[in-house]
């Protein structure tokens, strides 16, 4: 009650985040409708599943045990001395930390893992079948990490915290993440957490929907439909992975702490929604044109042109503006010293690398064809946070950047869709 800043005779101050509780339930519960209704044959909206499972069903000690010893693998894959040692951006007392960037061994690692798992006749297929009890084990190990991070968080010193995780309200600063970037040794858990076992393991639980589908449907080979998903989402992961380095400029790593919110994204949201495709495509095969394959590898294309040469050009920019190489970028000056891109893909939209994530996104729900929305949800879900985290940019830079963004936003007034938003 102490962290809540009320006495327990007092009612609730108006600066209470209820709405922080609230997202709490509301994230768990959203995966586990989304894969309770993807598993139906029926998979329409307003179809009703039999029943949510009972905690027992749920919690299942092998499952656990092997999202636990995913966990532990990747972890252990980080720590080898392989790949070099990056540095982050300046923390406000001006220090840098140090970052391991072996992510695409990793991935190799893990892809010889599941090979040597074949070859021992290992049956992948059981993620499929028992793929709530995977989420449940996720989202339960999730928790307790989160649990751990903010009581250690009680004893840091303020330069380690992060600001929009230390309100003083208990509920808000363990959802948000009260340490800015937590380290055993030099193991940094919100790093770590950020691009390897969610990840990876999304493409583990993939190539697992794949195989269940050739089970299911009883096929010689995996079809087109399903191999196109699995081979899109292969190629933005090993992509994310070999440019590891970049998120090292991110916001998520720069400003947001390490809570309950990103703990719950990296390690269940994004495995076991992002699977979404492949969950559908097990239960409900679609077959696809030459025509259509065409036409959705074309998108995919386009995507990721976009997405690439965007994400590059800024990265590149923020670590050095001065480089010969981006010499043909306009740019308007700040009172902060730093520069804003105007030309090429930044002189379109002000998030062409948004633009680009949703074609790409686009690409991934088509080959599951039109028949029901759910294997549309990871579409619909990137374009609300893209949407929500624009508007959240915008004031940031605002406040930051003042009558520069002003300008800037004159010069290039569409955000995300040129021509209309």
């Amino acid at each position: 009650l102490k962290q809540l800043k009320f006495p327990p005779t007092a009612p609730l101050p108006a600066a209470f985040p209820p709405g922080t509780f609230l997202m709490m339930l509301f994230l768990p519960s959203v995966v586990m409708a989304l894969l309770l209704k993807t598993a139906l044959d029926d998979a329409r909206l307003l179809t009703v599943p039999d029943g949510v499972p009972a905690p027992a069903d749920l919690l299942d000690w092998r499952p656990f045990g092997l999202v636990l010893l995913w966990l532990l693998f990747q972890a252990l894959l980080y720590v080898l001395p392989v790949g070099k040692v990056a540095e982050g951006m300046p923390l406000k007392s001006g220090k840098r930390l140090k970052y391991r960037i072996n992510g695409f061994y990793a991935l190799l690692a893990s892809v010889a893992a599941v090979g040597v798992a074949l070859h021992q006749e290992v049956d992948l297929s059981y993620v499929h079948a028992h793929f709530l009890q995977f989420f449940a084990s996720a989202a339960l190990l999730s928790a307790l990490l989160s649990v751990w991070l903010y009581v250690r968080a009680r004893a840091l010193p303020g330069e380690d915290l992060a600001p929009s995780g230390n309100s003083g309200f208990l509920l808000h600063d363990f959802f948000m993440g009260r340490e800015l970037n937590p380290r055993v040794g030099a193991f940094d858990v919100k790093f770590f957490c950020e691009m390897r076992p969610g990840l990876i393991g999304w493409l583990v639980i993939n190539f697992s929907m794949l195989l269940a589908e050739m089970k299911v449907q009883k096929l010689d080979s995996p079809s087109p439909a399903m191999l196109l998903v699995n081979i899109f989402q292969f190629l933005w992961v090993a992509d994310g992975l070999w440019h590891e380095e970049k998120i090292l400029t991110t916001m998520d790593i720069v400003h947001d702490g390490f809570g309950f919110m990103l703990a719950f994204g990296d390690l269940v949201w994004v495995p076991f929604t992002f699977s979404c495709q492949a969950y559908y495509l097990v239960s409900h095969p679609n077959d696809l044109s030459v025509f259509w394959m065409v036409a959705i590898i074309s998108v995919k294309a386009v995507g990721y042109y976009v997405f690439r040469k965007a994400n590059s050009e800024k990265n590149n920019f923020r670590r050095n503006p001065a480089d010969p190489a981006l010499s043909y970028l306009k740019t308007i000056p700040t009172a902060t010293g730093k520069s804003l891109i105007v030309s090429g893909l930044w002189g379109v939209v002000r998030h062409p690398n948004y633009l680009g994530d949703l074609l790409m996104g686009v690409a991934w729900s088509l080959p599951c064809g039109f028949n029901h929305v759910l294997p549309y949800f990871y579409l619909i879900y990137l374009l609300l946070l893209l949407i929500h985290r624009d508007a959240r940019d915008n004031h940031q830079c605002r406040k930051k950047y003042g009558s520069a963004w002003d300008e800037y936003c004159r010069v290039v007034p569409y955000r995300i869709f040129p021509k209309v938003y």
